[in-house]
């Protein structure tokens, strides 16, 4: 006969931890959706061996149970929340050659002080973070240079940082029990590429799903950045429309593409109001028949809900010919008849907005990209700019896309 221990207390507690992972990320859910779409779909990974806080590969969240079980309900969040931002900021994919730990430190002092301004959880005080105002609103690149510059001394960060290069990962963040080190977890470069690409669709899907009041400014650079040069105007089109959805959830499936967990995520249903308003930029080279496909396009995307009110109107340098559709009233978008022609003065679009008490959730402006002046307010509400003529403009602010036109013949 085999004599087996099982120390009850120890697998009571990995019970616990895991229970207490599960909830806070079901709380991300609901008060941060954007962090919690994400956290929802990394797979718990217990590794108290080599691990000594937390880290991850893009795909499984690793942690040490005793360091877990020392962190508060709201420390769990910020925790999640950290792994969720090198994630996003592919800071696993994106070191180079530069010095490891120092773009390490980098990585975390962007994160922190993103979750710290965005009051996503509560700062930990078990272990010590990287924290330092000067660096708010810089990118990782710029921090990393200050700090190799500056020649800082190396600090501890939060996790372990895991890498693409085909090594086995490394990082000096410790844990209460003073374990760092190599991870044992060998992502090769094939697969490092496989892990962004399935990520960059999850970061979208999770903006799309959270609304963009609930993404945070920087991460909303940063979509723009890899995603608006690849994507159709349609597709930019459809999800800059469902972003400006009230912020209500339902838990629905979403399409299981590139997601590996078969998690049940909060996503927007059809009954949710579009509020939006469409500018279109009469004074150039955009024709009468891009205009009704560019309104077609929009009028399909209305038919899906059963609750939207969209403003309509032309410019050159004074809005023109204003109609209001809605799903109350008249919803023939497809019979507008656009007007003017002359110069291009965007300004007037939000002078125009804020005279007649206008705030929508969205202003799509469809336009050549060539304003005489300036480009509008940045502040006034959410912008997606739809540029018909070049792909070599993108708008100072907002979301850009590109759009393309082929008349059909018969």
């Amino acid at each position: 006969m085999y004599n087996i221990h099982i120390d009850k207390g120890n697998h009571t507690m990995k019970l616990d931890v895991r229970d207490r992972l599960t909830k806070a990320r079901v709380r991300m859910l609901l008060k941060h959706p954007f962090w919690g779409n994400l956290a929802t779909r990394l797979k718990l990974t217990e590794a108290s061996d080599w691990c000594g806080t937390a880290a991850t590969d893009g795909r499984k969240f690793y942690y040490n149970t005793e360091f877990i079980n020392k962190l508060d309900d709201d420390e769990l969040v910020f925790l999640f929340g950290h792994e969720i931002g090198h994630i996003v900021y592919d800071h696993m994919g994106r070191r180079g050659d530069r010095d490891p730990q120092l773009w390490n430190m980098a990585g975390d002092y962007l994160i922190n002080d993103m979750l710290l301004e965005n009051n996503v959880g509560k700062k930990i005080t078990k272990v010590d973070i990287l924290w330092d105002p000067k660096f708010r609103g810089m990118t990782s690149d710029e921090i990393y240079k200050d700090l190799f510059d500056n020649a800082v001394k190396i600090e501890m960060t939060l996790d372990m940082h895991l890498d693409g290069t085909g090594e086995e990962g490394e990082g000096n963040g410790k844990g209460s029990d003073g374990k760092s080190g190599s991870s044992g977890v060998k992502i090769d470069p094939e697969m490092a590429k496989k892990i962004r690409d399935e990520v960059k669709e999850a970061i979208l899907q999770s903006a799309q799903a959270a609304g963009a009041g609930n993404v945070p400014s920087g991460i909303k650079r940063l979509i723009q950045q890899f995603t608006a040069p690849k994507m159709r105007w349609q597709d930019l089109l459809r999800i800059q429309l469902e972003s400006s959805l009230k912020n209500n959830y339902s838990f629905m499936r979403p399409s299981r593409k590139g997601w590996h967990t078969g998690a049940v995520l909060p996503g927007m249903l059809p009954d949710e109001e579009l509020d939006v308003v469409i500018a279109i930029d009469t004074s150039g080279s955009i024709t009468e028949d891009m205009i009704q496909d560019f309104l077609s396009e929009v009028k399909g995307m209305m038919d899906l809900y059963n609750s939207y009110t969209v403003h309509v109107f032309c410019f050159d340098t004074s809005v023109c010919a204003p109609e209001t559709y809605s799903s109350d009233g008249n919803n023939d978008l497809a019979s507008y008849e656009p007007a003017g022609g002359g110069g291009t003065d965007f300004e007037c679009c939000w002078t125009y907005l804020k005279e007649e008490g206008i705030e929508p959730k969205q202003l799509i402006m469809f336009t050549d990209g060539y304003p005489f002046g300036s480009w509008g307010d940045p502040n006034y509400c959410d912008t997606l700019f739809v540029i018909h003529g070049t792909e070599t403009i993108t708008a100072p602010f907002g979301v850009t896309a590109h759009y393309s036109f082929t008349k059909e013949t018969v």
